[in-house]
């Protein structure tokens, strides 16, 4: 898994929040000049942006586009984390001084033959059946205290396939890491 330097972190975490402000606010997308970013920000990278307020969980969405700049899936998937998930009404300008972001950055999910080649807090997962799919990141496992077990219920629930849908061979699972990083972390 590759690292990212801090003033890269920094720098996708300022980007984040300005998306996530201008969603609030209804503007228009931040703009960066690409001829001024570093090249780990311009090489192609997924994200997922989770917004937190109080403690509460209120926003996630990731963009798994391996072809764009990781920049630009980061300030999508802060937007998107503010105003389109579906779990939530947007994030208003009000509640801005008190949201919490956080950026995931993914590895290139690989596809594994059964649930024995997932490890619970170091992978992520996804499931995939009949059209459904669904993910979960790493660190979902370490904040809800769950094993293997339950993060692959728990996807599965998540992508609407019954909780034991990872033990059929028609379900196709994936498993990716990531660098995970928030305000508090530099």
């Amino acid at each position: 898994m590759q690292q990212l330097a801090p003033s890269a972190r920094r720098e996708l975490l300022d980007l984040a929040r300005a998306a996530v402000e201008a969603a609030a606010r209804r503007g228009p997308d931040p703009a960066l000049d690409p001829a001024a970013l570093t090249p780990e920000l311009l090489a192609p990278g997924a994200s997922f942006v989770t917004l937190h307020e109080r403690g509460q969980l209120r926003g996630c969405i990731g963009m798994l586009r391996y072809d764009r700049p990781l920049w630009m899936n980061v300030r999508d998937s802060a937007m998107a984390a503010a105003r389109d998930d579906p779990r939530f009404e947007p994030v208003e300008a009000s509640e801005l001084p008190a949201i919490e972001i956080e950026v995931s950055v993914l590895e290139p999910p690989v596809a594994v033959p059964d649930a024995s080649h997932f490890v619970a807090g170091r992978h992520g997962i996804i499931v995939e059946r009949a059209g459904s799919r669904a993910l979960l990141l790493p660190q979902v496992a370490t904040e809800m205290g769950w094993g293997e077990t339950e993060m692959l219920e728990a996807v599965c629930r998540k992508a609407g396939l019954r909780p034991d849908a990872w033990r059929d061979r028609g379900t196709r699972l994936y498993v990716f890491e990531s660098v995970c990083f928030g305000n508090e972390d530099h």
